[in-house]
């Protein structure tokens, strides 16, 4: 898909939100571990060791802004990952961040 350019503000301010709800280490991690398949806000908050109110806000702000979607099953809700494109901007960032440091860690060699 080719992007318009300039691109309109009404999408400039979408691309914006979408920065602004993953732009957080925790939501970060809850990403990460929703990668293995759909959760619960218990089962989250221990395995990143963070209270369920906590956890459930930043999952909220997730759902809000279409990266995750919700379904109740009796008292649990579970929470997965629905746009599938987040995660492989997390690698496009994750494979820069690599041949950054990669290529400091040649200049750093090259100086001792």
């Amino acid at each position: 898909m080719t992007l318009p350019h300039p691109l309109p503000d009404d999408l400039v301010e979408l691309i914006a939100r979408r920065f602004r709800a993953i732009a957080e280490p925790m939501r970060i991690r809850l990403l990460d571990h929703l990668r293995d398949g759909e959760a619960t806000v218990g089962e989250l908050s221990e395995a990143i060791d963070a209270s369920q109110q906590n956890v459930s806000k930043h999952l909220a702000v997730l759902a809000d802004a279409g990266v995750l979607g919700r379904r109740k099953d009796g008292n649990h809700v579970y929470y997965r990952i629905v746009d599938e494109g987040v995660l492989s901007l997390c690698e496009g960032v994750c494979g820069s961040l690599r041949r950054q440091l990669k290529g400091l860690s040649a200049l750093v060699d090259l100086g001792a």
